[in-house]
């Protein structure tokens, strides 16, 4: 199969952390009408309206407070390269932004991270490596395929790092493999999606109960509970424990 033959619809998975996130959604400022010169409103998504509006495919965000979030891209195959590429360019356009000040000599290349079901990694990387260096040498771009599984999922992260020429024709030979195994030998059973767990909330215990900490108040944890082991302080509304095993700091 060659790149040019692909004409089918195509759903790839990255994954971002929140600033790269928060590039994506976009934000910008916006001058109110002329009644209200001088003065501005923040919009949200206004570039990852652009990037759908342009190259046609359909760009999902996760929801939820995690440190990583999954960005699905579906759509055909001209619509995927199209928001990779603007995605890619994104990412150099904030390499550049954040190396005006800085005393760095060499740039940082461009990194993207997709998400892909650990049964065709076998063919990316191909016999003895050979298919994974082929994509090497032919684009220029860095690819490495995580050795573990994503937690809880059957998928792994496959990193892509160069310029972002380079990124794109290395997405478009990987999308070339993963089609070639869907066809030729589907996988046996159903991938299970890797997603990213939110954020932990701080824990203390008190009085043999655990807490988490959520803004201004401690709301009982009912899946963590710990034995008193020693005297309580009962004059505090939470009364902490004296223990070193909780405190970590040795007995008080």
């Amino acid at each position: 199969m060659t790149e040019s033959g692909l004409n089918v619809t195509l759903t790839i998975r990255l994954l971002m952390h929140g600033k790269e996130v928060g590039s994506i959604i976009g934000k910008i400022n916006v001058l109110l009408s002329l009644k209200f010169k001088g003065e501005s409103s923040t919009k949200k998504g206004e570039t990852v309206k652009k990037m759908r509006e342009e190259s046609g495919a359909r760009i999902n965000i996760s929801e939820g407070n995690c440190p990583e979030r999954i960005v699905t891209i579906t759509g055909p195959t001209d619509a995927i390269f199209k928001a990779f590429a603007m995605i890619a360019f994104k990412f150099e356009e904030d390499i550049d932004n954040s190396m005006t000040n800085s005393t760095a000599t060499s740039k940082p290349p461009v990194t993207l991270r997709l998400v892909v079901p650990a049964s065709q990694c076998g063919s990316l990387i191909g016999k003895g490596g050979s298919k994974i260096k082929e994509i090497r040498e032919s684009t220029g771009a860095q690819v490495q395929v995580a050795g573990d599984m994503l937690p809880n999922s059957t998928e792994r992260a496959v990193t892509i790092s160069g310029m972002p020429d380079a990124i794109i024709q290395c997405v478009k030979q990987i999308c070339v493999v993963m089609l070639e195994v869907e066809y030729k030998s589907p996988p046996k059973g159903a991938t299970i999606p890797y997603r990213p767990k939110p954020a932990s909330a701080p824990v203390i215990f008190a009085g043999g109960q655990a807490y988490t900490i959520q803004g201004q108040y401690a709301i009982p944890h009912p899946d963590v509970w710990m034995p008193i082991t020693q005297p309580v302080l009962m004059n505090s509304p939470f009364p902490m424990m004296l223990t070193s095993e909780v405190s970590g700091m040795g007995p008080l």
